[in-house]
């Protein structure tokens, strides 16, 4: 059962049902898909989120050219278009099909238009070579009260609030962290790591990009890059770096499980002033998806 459809696309409706599916979209054909009401964005009242849109392109692509010898290493997903409450049609295709690399891709189609492109690269599974290396010594610490692996809620965190339900609470100039849950994207089909990955990571532009108003840039795109899966339920994502100049932001975050860091998200983004989202003031509440 899809959500309400009013005037053609998605909405929320006065005789919605009851029951409804707790999944960003519905599958209506091989490569169709009807978005929910969970698919919907803050940005706008007929806006797509981007979770929604990575984890559908992520899980075509996985679906498509999947293996365990070659696991996913890194998505770049561009968000080009506003995309809509409509159908939408995945287009996958095999770029190269290396030895040691592959290569893919994966249109996301409304209306026939284009609205965002995502490109998979997968590396052959190897040895190490021999060595030491730097690497960072990154912490992240859950809540203290709360049993993650059990618990299955999310939960946004800042240096200067503490860990809470409320993205609101969080609304500070301080360093944002988050552990996410993601709901299903396709209904009836349960989330790989991968595909759950691709979903967490693209919270790299909240946790970057919340500031004292709100939400005010919109991030065009999104790079995750992996060293491997994760091995829980949950990911936290945890803020890194952010760089702003002319109206445009850089933010990069890393990627969390109980085992510790294992990917990095990035994203660019522009300044949208006329849609900030300021989340003390919620225009849409129901649209954050039950946990």
């Amino acid at each position: 059962m899809t959500g309400p459809r009013c005037g053609g696309t998605v909405r929320v409706c006065d005789d919605a049902p009851m029951t409804e599916v707790v999944a960003h979209f519905t599958q209506s054909d091989a490569d169709r898909f009807q978005p929910t009401r969970f698919a919907q964005s803050h940005w706008g009242e007929d806006h797509l989120n981007g979770p929604a849109l990575v984890g559908l392109a992520a899980q075509a692509l996985e679906n498509a050219f999947g293996l365990p010898e070659f696991p996913p290493s890194r998505l770049t997903v561009d968000l080009f278009r506003a995309a809509r409450g409509v159908e939408t049609t995945t287009k996958v295709a095999l770029v190269r099909d290396g030895r040691r690399v592959r290569n893919s891709e994966c249109e996301l189609i409304q209306n026939g238009v284009t609205v965002a492109r995502a490109t998979l690269v997968q590396y052959r599974r190897s040895e190490a070579p021999r060595g030491d290396e730097w690497r960072p010594a990154p912490e992240f610490e859950p809540p203290a009260d709360v049993d993650i692996p059990a618990d299955r809620t999310t939960y946004m965190g800042s240096d200067e609030g503490g860990w809470s339900r409320a993205i609101a609470d969080h609304q500070n100039a301080s360093r944002k962290r988050f552990i996410n849950r993601t709901i299903t994207v396709v209904e009836g089909q349960v989330n790989s790591p991968f595909v759950r990955t691709a979903m967490a990571a693209e919270g790299t532009s909240l946790v970057t990009n919340l500031g004292t108003h709100g939400v005010g840039y919109i991030n065009g795109d999104l790079t995750v890059a992996l060293s491997r899966l994760p091995r829980d339920e949950w990911i936290g994502v945890q803020a890194d770096s952010h760089w702003t100049s002319d109206g445009i932001a850089v933010g990069s975050a890393t990627l969390f499980d109980s085992v510790g860091a294992f990917g990095t998200g990035l994203v660019t983004a522009v300044s949208n002033p006329a849609a900030q989202i300021d989340f003390a003031n919620d225009p849409f509440p129901d649209r954050t998806a039950p946990r």
